[in-house]
């Protein structure tokens, strides 16, 4: 038993210091990270912003600039729409217009189906919101 305690907290320790998921660009190059709270670091791990628990996207200043709903909708600060994210991955804007792709394993692809980033292991809906619709 103590040794499945021990292995349990080992776990939960391990979890909790693995709190950033990297962003990077197409020559795999860091760019910024996106940590498992929603706080947003450019390159230099300086603070950008933050995405809330229910989708509110902050800048440095705190101020919401925008929301992610659950259904892939990006609004701005002034909740006008700016497009969506497909349960594919999939992007538009405003006008359905497609943008580009997220993969499910992070790729990020343009309207040409270039390669422009990677986000392994972040919400297809951020790393969307981060690539195509320059918040924060």
């Amino acid at each position: 038993m103590k040794k499945f305690l021990f292995l349990m907290l080992m776990l939960i320790t391990a979890s909790t210091f693995c709190t950033a998921q990297t962003l990077r660009n197409s020559n795999n190059a860091s760019i910024g990270k996106i940590e498992r709270d929603g706080t947003i670091r450019d390159r230099n791990n300086s603070y950008v912003g933050k995405i809330d628990s229910d989708g509110t996207v902050r800048n440095r200043n705190n101020s919401s600039i925008g929301k992610v709903e659950r259904d892939g909708t990006i609004r701005d600060g002034s909740n006008s729409y700016l497009g969506k994210v497909e349960s594919d991955g999939t992007v538009r804007d405003r006008n359905n217009s497609y943008l580009g792709k997220v993969e499910r394993d992070g790729t990020v692809r343009d309207r040409n189906n270039s390669t422009i980033g990677k986000a392994d292991g972040i919400d297809r809906r951020y790393a969307a919101l981060y690539f195509f619709f320059s918040m924060p």
